[in-house]
């Protein structure tokens, strides 16, 4: 094409664009630029695009920007949409939104742009409202926007707005896959599972494999494994569902269904799978036969970082912790993508914790943070403590606290938990109220607190104390909440108080 003209460059820029080429589409923008090419609205919008997947794209959009107002092809509709969707990548809402009120003839892709905008930087609510307000002005809104509002219903737990857009979707009546998903995954985030079974009831038909995938992910979310498994086995079977369905297994321990999945990952040749594998590791692990799940983990041949952390995790359920010690020292050899992370230390220093191997978990610390460059959170720190706690090693347990603090790291509530368990445990009265009254000054509301507090006068022998305490726990009308930390529980105690 020897006359190239605009269109043409155009065409060029969206392709470069569409085909994930960031940096070649910038590199042509600026080719046109130097040249003083007459540069229009279809330029920018796709070079804004590029700027979003730049190494440097907050530089770089707002110079893009600046040069529209400079040659006045910041006026369109086209154009001031780009523009809120490029600040709402940045972060900028509140320029997103001044970019937005500047459109004149605002058509539906701008509130829908707005709309996820308010998503993207969590301002659920204000999504909402967005809705609302097209609603006023008798915006004809899409397919699209609903899914939008009702993904800022289900983050902000707006359950009767979400409520109002079922009837819109009814009213519309297209598009019901895509729709009838998005009020799945609306009604099962606001724990209202009964209300997402009936839309899979009267939206789903055969071979409606997304609704499908969300109902099943929605019951296991939900814990009600039960209508997992039947729509399980009404279902021709898909890596995803399967997925689910054993993430249900390995939840309440079926260790039966869990088998027979297996039989249909086989069957369905859906074996080189490294999500479906892990979950089959994971699955054997929880529902007891470490065994098969070191078979699971030997047979996979692409192995990942929650692979090898879910094989760490699976020794510490089963007390073997200096298998797990092992294998984490054996993953940072493995020629893979798969570098310990946090999650991983995590596991590790649990399952040396529960295993007594102090030194083990010493060393872990050591080589997480001098060969894999993981930085210790609270959790870690909690866990150790847990550990050496539990090991006898009180003096230890608190000499971390002070290294802690020597190295301006703020104890959170679930250090002193560590610290208030493990004097409990060593029957450690003067520090141990010192951690009960740090962590109720930080976490005064927390019932499981209230427990810890409890347990731990019980365990020291002072009565009088727990109850107080017990006192208190029934002014405030507190029960103890479910248990959800493998390493501040305290089952030596755990029956000293009966709420």
């Amino acid at each position: 094409m020897p006359p190239r003209n605009i269109p043409s460059y155009n065409s060029l820029l969206s392709s470069y664009v569409q085909d994930g080429d960031a940096l070649g589409a910038w590199n042509l923008f600026l080719c046109l630029y130097r040249c003083r090419a007459a540069l229009d609205a279809y330029t920018f919008t796709s070079v804004l695009s590029a700027c979003q997947e730049l190494p440097n794209h907050p530089v770089c959009g707002r110079q893009v920007h600046g040069l529209m107002v400079r040659m006045g092809a910041d006026s369109g509709t086209v154009s001031k949409t780009a523009i809120v969707k490029l600040y709402s990548v940045y972060g900028s809402i509140s320029e997103a939104v001044k970019a937005f009120e500047e459109i004149e003839h605002k058509d539906v892709i701008s509130w829908n742009v707005l709309i996820s905008s308010f998503l993207k930087t969590g301002f659920a609510n204000e999504g909402i409202g967005v809705f609302g307000r097209m609603q006023r002005e008798n915006v004809e809104f899409s397919e699209y926007t609903l899914c939008n509002v009702l993904k800022a219903c289900a983050m902000g737990k707006a359950y009767r707005q979400g409520k109002q857009v079922h009837g819109a979707v009814i009213t519309m009546g297209r598009d019901l896959v895509v729709l009838g998903t998005a009020l799945i995954d609306f009604y099962s985030s606001v724990g209202c599972i009964e209300e997402a079974l009936k839309v899979y009831g009267c939206f789903c038909h055969a071979g409606d494999r997304p609704m499908h995938n969300s109902i099943l992910s929605a019951c296991v979310r939900n814990k009600k494994y039960k209508q997992a498994f039947q729509i399980m086995s009404s279902m021709r079977p898909n890596i995803i569902s399967l997925t689910s369905a054993l993430a249900a297994c390995s939840e309440c321990s079926d260790f039966s269904i869990g088998k027979q999945i297996h039989c249909a990952v086989l069957r369905y040749g859906f074996t080189m799978d490294c999500q479906l594998s892990n979950a089959l590791l994971d699955m054997y692990a929880k529902c007891g036969d470490i065994n098969a799940a070191k078979i699971m983990f030997d047979r996979i041949s692409k192995k990942d970082v929650f692979t090898w952390t879910t094989m760490i995790d699976a020794y510490g359920i089963h007390g073997c912790g200096l298998e797990a010690f092992e294998l984490f020292h054996k993953m940072g050899e493995y020629a893979g993508d798969a570098s310990p992370n946090n999650i991983t230390l995590l596991s590790v220093l649990s399952a040396c914790g529960h295993s007594g191997l102090v030194d083990k978990g010493r060393l872990c610390f050591d080589l997480a943070r001098n060969k894999y460059g993981i930085e210790a959170d609270p959790e870690h720190y909690a866990c150790f403590i847990h550990g050496l706690g539990r090991a006898g090693l009180i003096e230890d347990a608190w000499a971390v606290y002070h290294e802690m603090v020597k190295g301006n790291f703020e104890p959170s509530p679930i250090i002193w938990a560590a610290l208030l368990n493990a004097s409990s445990l060593n029957q450690d009265f003067i520090r141990g109220e010192y951690a009960a009254r740090h962590l109720m000054e930080l976490e005064r509301n927390k019932p499981a607190n209230y427990v810890l507090v409890s347990n731990f006068y019980a365990a020291v022998g002072r009565w009088d104390i727990v109850d107080e305490v017990r006192r208190r726990i029934l002014e405030k009308g507190q029960l103890k909440e479910a248990g959800s930390s493998r390493f501040y529980a305290n089952p030596s105690t755990a029956n000293h108080v009966k709420l």
